[in-house]
């Protein structure tokens, strides 16, 4: 079946709005790489020295892009020398002040945030492309659903990490909630796991997995580079 003008219309909105999001974070990991050769002046393994003026960037990241929540840097740890903080995590937190957050990273802890196993670094670190991982709860910090941007981190063509960004789904919501509801009857924006990121009714709800075999349900592929999102809606 032919996709409407309307489905088309929304599957390029949400295209173009969500390709400016993997841009800015391309942006920031292009800004960080830049800074961490120029620190390092060939250097193997980024030291303390190297960090200088790192945490610039995602403090401007975020005062740029109101749709984020937090924003920063996880290194793989190869990459370090030794006693390198491994992430630099900045947040939104109240009255829209931007602080660092500090998470636990002691192996075995109950709340210990073993960011390399986790998709959205896991996956950059593999292809070497951006990731999106989400919707999930973030218990270790928002404590709500939140959906992650994560574009390697390369220094001197070597992967060192990744620069990502939070965006929770109830901010999310305001920016692509209208283009979803030109859709006539219900509608979806999807992950590349099947699961909902936002839907425009009570049909699609977040985090729930789509189920196939409706054959009044059509999927649209979006235009947004290696993170398999699509535009999922029914007649």
């Amino acid at each position: 079946m032919k996709p409407t003008a309307e489905v088309v219309h929304a599957a390029n909105a949400l295209s173009s709005w969500l390709t400016g999001v993997c841009t800015e974070v391309t942006g920031l990991a292009g800004d960080e790489s830049s800074l961490l050769e120029r620190n390092l002046a060939g250097k193997p393994r980024v030291d303390v020295a190297a960090l200088a003026g790192l945490d610039e960037y995602p403090r401007q990241f975020l005062t740029k892009n109101t749709f984020a929540a937090g924003a920063g840097t996880f290194f793989a740890v190869e990459a370090l020398e030794e006693a390198v903080p491994a992430l630099d995590w900045w947040a939104r937190k109240e009255y829209g002040t931007i602080g660092k957050l500090d998470l636990d990273m002691t192996p075995g802890s109950s709340r210990y945030y073993d960011y390399v196993k986790l998709p959205f670094f896991s996956t950059a670190a593999s292809t070497g492309e951006q990731s999106l991982w989400g919707p999930y709860v973030d218990f270790l910090g928002f404590e709500e659903y939140i959906l992650t941007f994560a574009a390697p981190l390369r220094v001197d063509g070597r992967f060192a990490g990744v620069a990502a960004c939070d965006i929770r789904i109830k901010d999310l919501e305001p920016l692509i909630m209208p283009t979803l509801r030109t859709v006539p009857g219900d509608a979806a924006l999807v992950n590349a796991s099947n699961r909902v990121i936002l839907g425009n009714s009570g049909s699609y709800l977040v985090g729930e997995r789509i189920k196939s075999g409706n054959p009044a349900q059509h999927r649209m592929a979006l235009d947004v580079p290696h993170l398999g999102l699509s535009l999922v809606y029914t007649v």
